[in-house]
C-alpha cells in the first residue's frame, strides 16, 4: 500500500505528530514531525510506504526503532542510524512494524555556521547526521519520552547555534525573506536580477546565497514552491482555484508542471496530477450547471 501526498491527505494528517518551530527558530526550521503508526499496524501487517513530492530545505532524521529503506529519487538507501536528507526530489519511505522516525523539516540549517557547509553538495543522496549535529544532542532526543520532549531538547540545541553566530545571518536572512515574500505574493517567477537588486547585491552573489543555503538555484526554489502551493490550494479549495492565480499562462501550462512535480515511477495504478484535476473539473462542472 502507498499513501501519497495530496492524494491520501488523511493519512498524513492522522498518522504523524506535527508541531511548527517557535518563532525564534522559523528562520531555520519549518515543523518537526514523528511517526504515530502503533494504531494502523494491524492493517498493514506487511508494511506499507509514504511518498513525498518535491520540497525545497532538508529534513534531518531521527531513527526511533528498527531499519526501514528510504528512496530519494530514483536510488533506495537501507537506513540504520539518522540521516540528512534532501527535500529537492520525490521521496518514498517503506515502512514495517517495529519503524518509528523523527524528523525535522528546515528550511536552512543552522549547522551550517558550525560545519562551514556547503549544501549544494548535499543533494543526491542522504547523509550520515552524526557528521552534522552534535552526537549527544541526538543521543538525548532519541531517549526522550515523547515527541515533545524531543522537540524542547532539539529546539533548545539550534537555538543556542543560533544565538552563537547571531552575525553570521544575513545570507540567510536574504534567501529567507526572498522566499517568504515570493510565496506570500504568489510572485514566483520575479527575475533574479530584480531579486538581488533590492538586496543591492549581484546576481551571482544572490545565487552562491541559495546553493549553500538550500543547495538549488533561486529559480529552482522558486519553481519548487510555486507548485506546491498550487497543488496544495487545489486539494484544499478546488472551487477557489485558477491556474493564473501562481502565474501560470493557461491550463495547459498548469497541467505541465504539475504533472512533472507529481511524476514517480513506482506509484502503483495511479497518475496524482489526474486524480487532482478530477476535483477542479468537478468543481467546473458544478459551476457550469449552476450559471
Amino acid at each position: 500500500m502507498q499513501h501519497i501526498e495530496f492524494i491520501h491527505t488523511s493519512h498524513f494528517i492522522d498518522n504523524y505528530h506535527r508541531a511548527k518551530a517557535p518563532a525564534h527558530l522559523s528562520l531555520f526550521i519549518e515543523f518537526f514531525w514523528e511517526t504515530d503508526f502503533d494504531g494502523i499496524w494491524a492493517g498493514y501487517p506487511e508494511g506499507f510506504s509514504d511518498i513525498l513530492f518535491p520540497n525545497i530545505g532538508y529534513t534531518y532524521l531521527l531513527n526511533l526503532g528498527t531499519p526501514f529503506i528510504m528512496q530519494v529519487g530514483d536510488k533506495k538507501f537501507p537506513m540504520k542510524t539518522d540521516g540528512f536528507l534532501p527535500r529537492q526530489k520525490a521521496l518514498e519511505c517503506y515502512h514495517k512494524p517495529g519503524n518509528q522516525l523523527f524528523g525535522i523539516k528546515f528550511r536552512t540549517s543552522p549547522i551550517m555556521f558550525e560545519k562551514k557547509v556547503n549544501f549544494a553538495e548535499y543533494r543526491d543522496s542522504i547523509f550520515p547526521l552524526s557528521y552534522l549535529a552534535d552526537a549527544g544532542v541526538l543521543r538525548d532526543a532519541k531517549a526522550a519520552g515523547s515527541f515533545e520532549e524531543r522537540v524542547e531538547i532539539l529546539s533548545r540545541y539550534f537555538y543556542s547555534l543560533i544565538k552563537q553566530y547571531e552575525g553570521s545571518l544575513q545570507p540567510i536572512r536574504i534567501v529567507t525573506e526572498i522566499l517568504a515574500d515570493c510565496n506570500r505574493d504568489n510572485s514566483f517567477s520575479r527575475p533574479v536580477e530584480e531579486l538581488a537588486a533590492q538586496y543591492d547585491i549581484s546576481t551571482r552573489t544572490l545565487q552562491r546565497y541559495f546553493e549553500i543555503n538550500t543547495s538549488i538555484s533561486t529559480k529552482q526554489a522558486l519553481q519548487i514552491m510555486r507548485i506546491r502551493k498550487a497543488t496544495e490550494h487545489l486539494v484544499n479549495a478546488p472551487a477557489s482555484f485558477h491556474f493564473s492565480q501562481y502565474g501560470y499562462y493557461d491550463h495547459s501550462h498548469f497541467y505541465k508542471h504539475l504533472k512533472q512535480f507529481l511524476q514517480k515511477k513506482t506509484l502503483e495504478k495511479m497518475e496524482p496530477h489526474l486524480e487532482l484535476l478530477k476535483k477542479l473539473h468537478a468543481t467546473e462542472k458544478r459551476e457550469t450547471r449552476n450559471g
